[in-house]
């Protein structure tokens, strides 16, 4: 009688199911380069190291290249991201994961786009996949 219900558990947990998380959102709105951000803003230079939070960062090492596809407009009290996705022969696991950081943790190098749109951020920003 107990076989079965362990074995019932134990596949269970082997067991995974792939929906979003919704996380609370970092800001209202975020400034792009066009309305879908996928054109990159700038290139930036890491500061220092950083490790996410959670799943809607990026984690960063110091001297890493950063593009930069979106900045959200902080609000009052808030902090200041940056959405975007490392760039490095040292870590090519890593590229082209786009995820937040914090913006005073790069130095901005390299504006590719002076013209950019200001548009409100949605819950699939925030939500881990």
């Amino acid at each position: 009688m107990l076989r079965p219900l362990v074995i019932l558990l134990c596949l269970g947990s082997l067991h995974h199911t792939s929906e979003a998380v919704a996380a609370e959102k970092l800001a209202d709105k975020k400034t792009c380069g066009d309305e879908e951000c996928s054109y990159v803003l700038s290139m930036a230079t890491a500061l220092d190291d950083f490790i996410g939070p959670d799943c809607r960062f990026i984690n960063l090492k110091r001297e890493q290249k950063v593009y930069v596809y979106s900045k959200l407009v902080p609000e009052e009290g808030g902090g200041v991201f940056w959405s975007g996705s490392v760039y490095s022969d040292r870590y090519v696991d890593q590229m082209g994961i786009i995820g937040y950081f914090p913006a005073t943790l790069v130095k901005e190098t390299q504006r590719f786009r002076e013209e950019t749109v200001e548009i409100p951020t949605t819950n699939a920003d925030f939500s881990c996949a």
